[in-house]
């Protein structure tokens, strides 16, 4: 196998399906089966969730509440998705571990590189709630982070475009996709489909990054298992 260890990054939208709000369990179901199938492979999987399905903190810090305060709801928000993949992963019976930021203790327990890197070694699935615990920082740059502490082979993040483009595909039909490109130019062109905080501190610790779409069934195992699919950061 070519990898042993991964971080797969999920964007809180893809568990709404096709609602505008909250979780639709036909989402969930699939993405989980796919995670399932990855874990019987013998693949070590670390996940982070975005919360962007309930609330996204930079969107509603300028309708007055304070950002901090905003980007906290936002980080309760991947907690409660966590909890649901935590909990169709045991419908399947594959055992999971949630490690939160902050001390929540009926929930999970805080995040340490020792105590995480264990669970995989265990046999579990990591499911790492609560951002980086700080405001100001996405679920993309927590994603880097926790992939460097549980010292992941690449990071993978599932998002609704097939990878990176050099402009937003949704706006501009013509756009040009990039099979692979490198830290530096996806920095100097500001692309989006993954924040330059997180770019930059992959960039600095030679964290391989695999974008692609998520929406389809099977896209996990083909960005794990073809080269070709998605678009390789690196």
């Amino acid at each position: 196998m070519k990898y042993k260890r991964i971080l797969l990054k999920i964007s809180g939208e893809i568990l709404q399906g096709q609602k505008s709000f909250g979780i639709e369990n036909e989402a969930v179901t699939r993405i989980v089966k796919e995670l399932v199938d990855l874990h019987t492979k013998g693949l070590e999987l670390g996940i982070v969730i975005g919360g962007g399905n309930f609330f996204r903190g930079a969107t509603y810090a300028i309708e007055g509440m304070r950002r901090p305060e905003a980007d906290a709801i936002g980080m309760l928000a991947t907690v409660q998705n966590t909890i649901v993949l935590h909990e169709k992963l045991r419908e399947y019976h594959v055992l999971s571990e949630i490690f939160t930021a902050e001390t929540i203790a009926s929930i999970g327990t805080c995040f340490s590189s020792e105590n995480a890197q264990a669970a995989l070694r265990a046999g579990k699935v990591g499911l790492y709630a609560g951002g980086t615990g700080n405001p100001y920082f996405t679920t993309d740059t927590a994603a880097v982070l926790r992939a460097l502490e549980i010292e992941a082979d690449i990071l993978f993040k599932g998002t609704k475009v097939d990878g990176v483009y050099d402009r937003d595909p949704v706006e501009f039909p013509d756009a040009i996709l990039f099979n692979n490109i490198s830290y530096a130019d996806y920095i100097e062109l500001s692309l989006k489909v993954m924040d330059l905080t997180a770019i930059s501190l992959a960039k600095n610790n030679h964290l391989k990054i695999k974008i692609f779409n998520i929406k389809e069934l099977g896209n996990i195992s083909k960005a794990v298992f073809e080269d070709n699919f998605g678009s390789i950061i690196e």
